[in-house]
């Protein structure tokens, strides 16, 4: 369902999960570190409404917001990011390496993209339909295996959309730094078509990742989707070297959550803010609840 409450129940979980998280992690609960999703909502959402039943999704260390949307429990997240036997993969994965269904994250950059490409040659092969669908971001665009991968892919055919989540810092290294050319001609110089958006509106994100992801199933072959995005908090959990002031007026103009909340009537957006509220705040405290492996010290 793509309606209006539904996809704001759908941002809106997503930013509340980040907050909770951010706002516990000097309280000791969560273990190692943390890279949040709060200012990208609307990419995950918008490209993940389009999940047929089997089809793959490939994610890296800023995996929340994928899982969020994906279907994932939001209790299983909390328990692993604690370390908990309960979590999602038992607690040996936490903030950044996930497995659930047909849903991956990994830490390394560029990691997932040979075995995104791989996936959905196995999915070709076998003749499933299924889709695969990677992340990564601006910072893995650097990464030689990468490239290797879509040479690979683009051979293959592999129904592979690679969505690049442009948020125009590499953990604290600006894009104008570390970034030549063109992203689109990267993919497209392996004859991989690229569609770009500059936007943090799921309503604009929603149509153009299911018109890729329909083409990929039609015609298998990789396709890109480059989505020019910010990103709110630091990278992790205090490594934020932006100017304060660049951060707010992002929060100002590119907030994904407040651009969908304006489309529903103050009493609709309570109500989902109000359910919302309680779910993570439940999910919270059900997690934190449970007990920790034995042997943990």
């Amino acid at each position: 369902m793509h309606d209006h409450p539904t996809l704001y129940r759908g941002l809106y979980r997503i930013r509340r999960f980040e907050e909770t998280v951010l706002n516990e992690f000097s309280s000791g609960v969560f273990y190692g570190t943390t890279h949040t999703y709060i200012g990208e909502e609307a990419d995950a959402v918008g490209v993940l409404a389009h999940l047929h039943p089997g089809d793959v999704v490939f994610s890296n260390h800023r995996c929340h917001g994928h899982f969020i949307a994906y279907g994932g429990y939001l209790r299983a997240l909390f328990a692993e990011l604690m370390g908990k036997a309960s979590g999602v993969s038992g607690g040996r994965g936490g903030s950044q390496h996930i497995h659930w269904k047909d849903f991956y994250s990994n830490g390394i950059l560029g990691s997932t993209t040979p075995a995104a490409a791989g996936a959905a040659l196995a999915e070709k092969l076998k003749g499933t339909g299924a889709v695969t669908v990677c992340f990564i971001g601006d910072g893995t665009l650097g990464e030689g295996v990468l490239y290797e991968s879509l040479n690979m892919a683009a051979l293959w055919g592999a129904p592979v959309l690679y969505v690049v989540e442009d948020n125009r810092i590499a953990q604290t290294t600006p894009i104008e730094l570390a970034l030549a050319g063109s992203i689109p001609a990267r993919f497209e110089a392996f004859g991989i078509p690229a569609r770009e958006l500059d936007t943090s509106d799921v309503l604009e994100v929603l149509p153009v990742a299911g018109e890729l992801l329909d083409a990929i199933r039609a015609e298998p072959g990789p396709r890109a989707l480059i989505l020019h995005t910010c990103r709110f908090g630091p990278h992790s959990k205090g490594d934020d070297t932006r100017p304060a002031e660049l951060v707010e007026k992002m929060r100002a103009e590119r907030d994904p959550v407040k651009i969908h909340g304006a489309r529903l009537d103050d009493a609709t957006r309570k109500a989902v803010e109000t359910e919302v509220d309680a779910e993570v705040a439940t999910a919270f405290a059900a997690a934190k609840a449970e007990p920790m492996p034995e042997g943990t010290p």
